[in-house]
């Protein structure tokens, strides 16, 4: 294990990473809001440990294999999320406790859009931001973004960016070269907010609403500057906009390089994982209407169908925007929306959950089953469309998928054991494991008034979504450390 090189790359990362803290602090300068302080407090310190782990071993040139690659990119969140912490301890206003300000930075980077604070219109606007920009970050993933940067500095990066980008299958790479890859990944990325921004901004947004909820948006993040999230600008084209640009986030990036590659929006049609994705987002939206229709939920037709589509696809998204306590709706839709985030959006998205190809893979090799069932001697082939799988592919989505239940009911037990009650259990685990955000019970506004242990929990939660189970169980096991 290369743990000189390893601290050299951390310590290049937590200097990039500072250069976030500079925004935040422009801002409250414009807005003259007093808040400017902490960002530059924590710049100087990030950026000081920064050069501190990198100087002494600037030299080290290791070779990077897989494993450190897993390393890096676990470490890196770990110490990014702490780093990110640093402007929410200093602030004084509001007065956050050490748990309070971790899974604050934590649920902004891993784009999971719960929090702990109430009166967030009456944060100063360099907050606002900074909560803001760490979806945006986190929301593809600087490792990503390091990884196009990393080569000029003598790193290679392919390690990282296998280890980082979601999905079951990570061997692939759009462009030949990995630092290609990610700035294509990254030009998409920006492309996608710019057109964000200017769809918000003419539906009626100020500028720097507009900015931050386009940033929160394209990540499928789910914070807010205000309390009542998208409700608070009571807009059916706000949240039309909103909806639209949460789909194009939950598809696949590299459906959306190809189209821009081709010039031809056929690549999306033929894409299996595409389609399926739509179908699930159809049904979703009907299902809400119909019941909240048969229940008279709302005035008329037109804001039951805005309603259960922007719910619909903020919640089965891992969005987890709002205009309405969706909690509070009727039978089994609270419940349904909560385990449509399982889902998630599609591999190669910056949406969360356990992703859209994984779970068809779960339901074809179930048919494959039944099938066997009927004919023993057959010989049945899992094909993703006209593409046959090997089994070894269909074998790490049931081990996932037998890692993510493992880990969504220990974390779920543990919860239970700090005091919480069933429902405010399950709903936060799903929430945070599936970086969603918004629960059920106890944490469906907010998760402020739990305990501190619960919130370190769901800390652990979090990073185990965004590094989608594997990436970090395998640091566990001892055929990892010595190899």
């Amino acid at each position: 294990m290369q743990f000189r090189t390893i601290i050299k790359i951390l310590g290049q990362l937590v200097a990039l990473f500072s250069i976030t803290m500079v925004p935040p602090a422009i801002v409250s300068l414009i807005y003259k809001d007093g808040g400017g302080v902490p960002f530059v407090l924590a710049f100087i310190f990030s950026v000081t440990i920064g050069l501190m782990a990198y100087y002494p071993n600037r030299h080290e040139d290791g070779d990077l294999k897989a494993r450190e690659g897993f390393l890096i990119v676990v470490l890196f969140w770990l110490v990014l999320g702490a780093f990110a912490s640093l402007p929410l301890i200093f602030l004084q206003e509001p007065n956050l406790s050490l748990a309070d300000a971790v899974f604050e930075a934590f649920s902004g980077l891993t784009t999971t859009g719960a929090t702990v604070l109430t009166g967030i219109e009456y944060l100063p606007k360099s907050v606002l931001f900074y909560r803001q920009q760490l979806q945006w970050f986190g929301g593809m993933g600087i490792i990503v973004l390091a990884v196009a940067i990393l080569p000029m500095l003598g790193v290679g990066g392919m390690q990282l960016y296998r280890a980082e980008i979601p999905g079951p299958v990570k061997d692939s790479k759009m462009t030949p070269r990995i630092a290609d890859t990610a700035k294509h990944l990254w030009y998409i990325y920006v492309s996608i907010t710019l057109a964000c921004t200017l769809a918000y901004w003419i539906a009626g947004m100020d500028w720097f609403d507009a900015i931050s909820h386009a940033f929160s948006t394209v990540a499928i993040g789910g914070f807010s500057t205000y309390d009542a999230s998208m409700g608070h600008f009571d807009s059916p084209v706000i949240n039309f906009i909103c909806v639209f640009f949460l789909i194009i986030a939950a598809i696949n990036f590299s459906l959306h390089y190809a189209a821009v590659a081709s010039r031809n929006i056929s690549v999306y049609i033929r894409d299996p994982e595409f389609k399926v994705f739509l179908c699930i987002q159809l049904a979703l939206v009907v299902i809400c209407f119909t019941v909240l229709s048969s229940h008279e939920v709302y005035a008329n037709g037109d804001e039951t169908l805005d309603q259960a589509l922007f719910h619909a696809v903020s919640i089965s998204s891992t969005a987890g925007f709002a205009t309405d306590n969706f909690s509070a709706w009727p039978l089994f839709l609270p419940i349904l929306l909560i385990f449509s985030s399982f889902i998630g959006g599609c591999a190669g998205s910056t949406g969360g959950g356990m992703k859209v190809v994984r779970v068809f893979l779960l339901y074809l090799q179930g048919v494959r089953e039944l099938n066997r069932l009927v004919h023993p001697r057959a010989i049945y082939s899992i094909k993703l469309g006209s593409k046959a799988l090997p089994d070894k592919v269909v074998e790490a989505v049931w081990g996932f998928f037998s890692a993510y239940a493992l880990v969504f009911i220990i974390i779920m037990l543990a919860l239970m054991g700090t005091g919480m009650d069933n429902i405010t259990a399950f709903s936060a685990t799903a929430a945070c494991l599936n970086n969603l955000g918004p629960g059920l019970g106890d944490v469906a506004s907010h998760y402020g008034s739990i305990s501190d242990g619960a919130k370190w929990l769901l800390t652990i939660a979090m990073v185990f979504g965004r590094l989608e189970i594997f990436t970090l169980l395998v640091l566990f096991t001892p055929t990892f450390w010595r190899g």
